[in-house]
């Protein structure tokens, strides 16, 4: 499927459903490497669409690593020595409670430990 601004989740959700209908029941918590909203007027992306295909039964927290637009409807948070900001923003929980979870998961780096497992996983099904 070809790249399209805005519309990640078009690729990313069916997948993301697939994996989650393996469970008996989705987790309370949710984390996904995409923002929930992509404007100030919380245009929905990959974490809100989730969301609502969910019946809002997880929150969903959005780990993004580059801005999308200004990103300012997002708290950025620093993590290990790095200067550049992740972007979270959440869905079904607070969002100043969402980024104090990510700053302080494990791995000292700017990407959590379980995001670049998860994504290594991803790529080398991919591939």
């Amino acid at each position: 499927m070809t790249y399209e601004p805005g519309s990640f989740y078009k690729r990313e959700l069916p997948i993301l459903l697939a994996l989650l209908q393996q469970l008996e029941r989705p987790p309370p918590t949710i984390i996904v490497d995409s923002y929930v909203w992509l404007d100030g007027d919380h245009r929905p992306g990959l974490g809100a669409m989730l969301y609502q295909e969910l019946a809002q039964q997880s929150a969903i927290i959005g780990v993004a690593k580059t801005s999308f637009g200004d990103a300012s409807w997002c708290i950025p948070v620093l993590r290990g020595e790095s200067r550049r900001p992740l972007f979270v923003s959440a869905v079904g929980m607070d969002a100043e409670e969402a980024a104090k979870g990510v700053q302080a998961m494990h791995g000292r780096h700017r990407i959590p430990t379980v995001l670049q497992l998860v994504d290594r996983e991803a790529r080398a099904a991919l591939g």
